[in-house]
């Protein structure tokens, strides 16, 4: 077995890109073997357009047997030289693991990582509805912080991430929303909850794709607030910077992959962003991820954040109609925003665990470059 690095191509379909093109492959079988489906399965020009993002460094590694694919990891970190935490994620083929293969590869994404200077290693695992045990058998993340939520505690990724030093820090819920037939209560829901922002100071702005130019700056400035607002369990999360360049630097990325962006904000009288909602329509798949949602905490108490899925729900509809089921991801603690999710028809379709391992910068080993 060989380990190296996956060079990141300027092209698809050519020679060079080979390695990154097999990577992609074996992402989304993995995704068709956890789900069933392809609807997490992205597609290798999505991961080539964030793969030359400008904000976040990615790298990644396979470990090959002659022309095979074994496994891949990655490492992914802000660039902003004060974030001290990365994502690290490893997946291996069926039929070759239990061989050591997801170690060896853990062991190099780490590596990349901590020589960039980062304490707190990320990574996750998904957990479908029917792979989770009875009540009372699982883990749940930590007291303080967590909701009731569990994962089988004999699952392989649970296995891994004790046996690497990875505690669990958090769990989200995985939904699903089925949209046929929804769109007439929905209008009906948003005409109303419109009405009580308008008589509360606030005005809608929806769009596709790029954000107005009028409204970016503002725009980027409630952006900032996903990174400290939201609930974290007991990971720790950097604080992202957020400025117009980054907003446009984001919008591409995903538009160059060929990702349409549906987006909602709701604006106060001083034409602040009190909060906003992204809705991800990726190619070639029938369905739309959930992305940020939030409302800035001196605005809540307003029912902005049902006001603006409502909006956004609708404006799928008109923009999509084909695109029928909507996937999301909530902290299990985040208590509120479940409860508008299922007052919409969100239903449970599974859970995804963040395992976190820290390393103290004095105990942090020294480069093996």
């Amino acid at each position: 077995m060989e380990i190296r690095q996956i060079p990141v191509p300027e092209r698809l379909g050519v020679p060079a890109a080979r390695d990154f093109e097999q990577a992609a492959l074996l992402l989304a079988a993995i995704e068709r073997e956890t789900w069933g489906d392809d609807d997490f399965a992205l597609s290798a020009a999505e991961l080539l357009a964030a793969a030359r993002g400008t904000h976040l460094r990615r790298v990644a590694f396979g470990a090959w047997d002659g022309d095979e694919l074994l496994g891949r990891s990655s490492a992914v970190w802000d660039e902003d030289p004060e974030a001290e935490s990365a994502e690290v994620h490893v997946v291996v083929a069926a039929g070759h693991r239990r061989r050591g293969i997801a170690r060896a590869l853990l062991a190099v994404a780490e590596r990349a990582a901590l020589d960039a200077g980062k304490l707190a290693l990320d990574s996750f695992s998904d957990h479908p509805e029917a792979s989770l045990g009875e009540r009372g058998t699982g883990l749940t993340a930590p007291a303080a912080t967590a909701g009731d939520a569990e994962i089988p505690a004999d699952s392989a990724a649970a296995g891994f991430a004790a046996a690497t030093g990875y505690a669990l820090a958090q769990i989200e819920r995985v939904s699903l929303l089925d949209t046929r037939g929804r769109t007439g209560a929905f209008r009906a829901q948003l005409v109303e909850a419109e009405a009580s922002a308008t008589a509360a100071g606030y005005r809608v702005v929806g769009w596709r794709d790029a954000a107005p130019d009028a409204l970016v700056d503002a725009y980027a400035a409630a952006r900032e607030h996903m990174s400290r607002d939201i609930p974290a369990g007991a990971l720790q999360i950097d604080a992202e910077r957020w400025d117009r360049a980054r907003v446009r630097a984001w919008e591409s990325e995903l538009l160059a992959g060929g990702t349409t962006l549906l987006s909602c904000a709701v604006v106060d009288a001083a034409g602040d962003v009190a909060g906003y909602t992204v809705l991800e329509l990726p190619p070639g798949r029938p369905v739309a991820y959930q992305d940020d949602t939030i409302v800035l905490r001196a605005h809540r108490g307003h029912r902005l954040g049902l006001l603006l899925k409502l909006a956004n729900l609708v404006a799928l509809h008109e923009a999509a109609p084909e695109r029928t089921r909507v996937h999301t991801w909530n902290a299990d603690e985040n208590a509120h925003m479940l409860r508008i999710n299922l007052g919409l028809g969100f239903r449970p379709s599974g859970l995804s665990a963040a395992w976190e391992r820290r390393v103290a910068a004095d105990h942090r080993p020294p480069s093996l470059s």
